[in-house]
């Protein structure tokens, strides 16, 4: 039995946050010319809806960037640490386009933008023993995508982690590469983070939405969690 738990740490920190997980099973995330057509359509779409988020002529004052930057300072970070919305969004801002990367990281990034929300997932077949979000005790391993030397977590850095090391480090900024989702992934767990009631709303939606997309193109009917301060844990494998 595996599990997804939220280490009561995270809670002291986030007592109004919330954790919605999507797991799918037995899917196939290979794509053709004609699916990257598809999801650059999906893309693009999300961009311009996103655009709602981008009122302020100042970046950071937009109020999604302003509440995930105070969030990351509430916890220990590497200097430069953001939010992956941040991330998207400034993308947008500075008038990029997102390019496919595989289908359940596109779907997964349109998401996150048209509801502006964190979200991130794992390959859950690499994931040894439980799935925590908490705090980091220092030193947990972590090879970032596209690195070779070890960036390990540092103390008190709030990170999800198993029993090999860190797997996504401050909430949902960097990603490791042990756990990454590739085309060849079938097994997976999708999350979306809020720590807010007004976020808590929009991730309601996405998550409703991200797993209506998922069925829609991996043919794989999903299972929705939730995790929050009143349930910490949910079975992701048994």
């Amino acid at each position: 039995m595996k599990k997804i738990i939220i280490d009561p740490e995270f809670w002291e920190l986030f007592p109004d946050g919330q954790i919605n997980i999507l797991m799918l099973n037995q899917l196939d995330n290979h794509s053709n010319i004609q699916d990257e057509t598809k999801f650059q359509g999906l893309l693009d779409e999300a961009v311009e809806q996103s655009k709602q988020y981008l009122k302020e002529e100042t970046f950071r004052f937009n109020p999604v960037i302003d509440q995930w930057r105070k969030a990351l300072q509430q916890f220990k970070t590497k200097k430069g640490a953001r939010s992956s919305i941040e991330a998207l969004l400034k993308r947008v801002d500075q008038g990029k386009s997102l390019t496919p990367i595989n289908p359940l990281v596109d779907i997964y990034n349109s998401i996150s933008l048209k509801f502006a929300s964190p979200c991130g997932g794992e390959d859950l077949d690499k994931i040894v023993g439980d799935l925590h979000l908490g705090t980091a005790k220092g030193g947990e391993s972590f090879y970032p995508l596209g690195e070779t030397e070890d960036n390990p977590a540092l103390p008190d850095e709030v990170i999800y982690y198993d029993e090999k090391g860190a797997i996504c480090r401050s909430m949902n900024w960097r990603e490791a590469q042990r756990t990454m989702l590739t085309n060849d992934t079938t097994n997976a767990v999708l999350v979306i983070e809020a720590i807010n009631q007004e976020q808590v709303d929009r991730s309601d939606q996405a998550i409703k939405e991200l797993h209506k997309l998922c069925l829609d193109n991996f043919q794989v009917k999903g299972e929705v969690m939730k995790l929050t301060r009143d349930q910490t844990e949910q079975v992701i494998v048994h």
